[in-house]
């Protein structure tokens, strides 16, 4: 008869399955560091030896690296998303750009409609929470706090979406933004104005999701984006003409140093 014996799981099995869902569910993130051993496996309620076998299942399949004095973390598993040589072409090429840009129009609204069906009333408060924090931030001036709130901002509402890939894929995308892949958005945030009106345009967004209004919540998403590639757009002519002032400068005092240099040979 095809029948076997059932067996227990192994301890080692149900840490890796633990550590696995964290890390789908985005709750351990990429360069995370793990408790350290002595601390984990009392947690876990686990002998060292199976969290030692877990972890080495893990670092195999590439879930979680070690550094050298330093600890466990967990890998950089969305370094994958996009090659190096195709991330190069992205900060190239302008196009990629504004297709950065339509493709979180089209994503972040659909996340933000997702949100405000779907969203746990924790998730709520987290949004909010952040978006308080954005409004302290606000008054300072120092805008780079805002401006790494206003990534976790659109991250939290992403999350509450619940939708394990779109979770993955738009945190890749994030983490490329953040590297100045494809423009500085720390740059947006030094302009008054502009500070403004992005503060505003969150403060759609977040009282649409919190009133779990999901077609106000992909329009406000729009809205801001659209502004923001406007914006974009101004950031760039307006670097383009400072560029083309500078030249002209030094132009006119290289021709200011000429015709001197020809006066006092003439005089």
């Amino acid at each position: 008869m095809p029948f076997q014996k059932i067996e227990s799981e192994k301890l080692a099995a149900a840490v890796v399955r633990q550590i696995e869902g964290l890390i789908l569910q985005g709750i351990l993130r990429p360069g995370e560091r793990l408790p350290s051993e002595r601390e984990l496996s009392e947690r876990l309620a686990v002998s060292r030896p199976s969290l030692r076998d877990a972890v080495a299942e893990l670092q195999a399949a590439g879930l979680l690296t070690t550094r050298a004095g330093a600890g466990i973390y967990v890998a950089d598993v969305l370094g994958s998303a996009f090659s190096p040589a195709l991330i190069r072409l992205f900060a190239a090429n302008e196009q990629a750009v504004y297709d950065y840009l339509a493709f979180r129009r089209d994503l972040e609204g659909l996340a933000a409609e997702r949100a405000a069906r779907l969203a746990s009333d924790t998730d709520l408060k987290v949004i909010d929470s952040l978006f308080r924090r954005m409004e302290a931030a606000h008054s300072k001036r120092n805008p780079a706090d805002e401006a790494a709130l206003d990534a976790q901002f659109h991250m939290a509402i992403i999350e509450a979406g619940h939708n394990i890939i779109m979770l993955h894929m738009m945190r890749a995308m994030f983490d490329l933004l953040s590297e100045g892949v494809f423009y500085n958005r720390s740059i947006m945030f030094r302009n008054r104005s502009t500070r403004d009106a992005l503060l505003e345009q969150h403060r759609a967004i977040n009282t649409a999701v919190q009133a779990r209004d999901g077609e106000a919540a992909r329009a406000a998403v729009a809205r801001h984006m659209d502004f923001v590639e406007i914006a974009l757009a101004e950031q760039r002519k307006a670097e383009r003409n400072e560029a083309l002032a500078q030249m002209r400068l030094r132009h006119e005092s290289e021709k200011a140093g000429t015709e001197k240099a020809g006066t006092e040979k003439t005089g």
